[in-house]
């Protein structure tokens, strides 16, 4: 749900991990048909197959990256 309310722009991002792809796959097709942006935390592109996930619209979302390489720094 959380990915569609990106879509719609109730949310302006969201970012989890330990996804499950058939927790990611609906909500992935209305974001990109809705022009929003899926990557994982790292920038790379998105895959249902890689437990982690950065959504966001186009705007936002290079610095959503940017934000989650200084998260994982921290904890890491």
């Amino acid at each position: 749900m959380d990915l569609c309310w990106v879509a719609e722009g109730r949310f302006d991002a969201f970012w989890e991990e330990d996804l499950k792809p058939w927790d990611m796959a609906a909500g992935a097709i209305i974001l990109a048909e809705a022009g929003g942006e899926m990557s994982t935390y790292d920038g790379n592109t998105f895959t249902p197959y890689i437990p982690n996930v950065i959504a966001s619209n186009k705007l936002l979302h290079q610095k959503m990256i940017e934000r989650m390489g200084d998260y994982l720094h921290d904890v890491t």
